[in-house]
């Protein structure tokens, strides 16, 4: 989407917010990425009451406001007992004994796990190889190596 560099400067400036009060006429617009645009611009300000009447008199497509609304949300990471980021790949080393459901094994504290990978849909597991096996290891139990 084009827009002019007036606008561009008012994106950079926080101090700009007066500028943005014509958003009351666009996010109307029948093109899905002209209200997104709107409407995330509108959400950045929303604590204006100008802004918050403007976006509480307009019902977007459910789509268009998740595709606006997706510029605020933080992907979630898979991190460490100690908060570092881990990765596919990694080595890590577990930081207290665990014992292995389904296998008769106990894995020691400072076991140190090679390659691991993530979890996709839970960012609170990995998996790793401990005795030649492949298990679901809780990431509050591993600190990266």
């Amino acid at each position: 989407m084009a827009i002019c560099q007036t606008c561009a400067d008012a994106m950079e400036n926080p101090d700009a917010v007066m500028h943005w009060h014509c958003l009351a006429g666009s996010i109307w617009n029948a093109e899905p990425s002209v209200q997104a645009l709107s409407y995330r611009l509108l959400y950045k300000h929303k604590d204006q009451e100008w802004a918050s009447e403007i976006t509480d008199t307009v019902e977007l497509d459910e789509a268009v406001s998740n595709w606006a609304l997706s510029a605020f949300q933080v992907k979630e990471l898979h991190r460490d007992s100690n908060g570092t980021e881990l990765l596919h790949g990694d080595t890590v080393v577990l930081t207290q004994g665990l014992n292995v459901k389904g296998a008769n094994f106990m894995a020691p504290k400072g076991t140190i796990v090679r390659r691991i990978k993530l979890v996709p849909d839970n960012v609170e597991q990995i998996e790793g190889k401990i005795n030649d096996q492949t298990i679901v290891i809780l990431t509050k139990y591993v600190r990266k190596s």
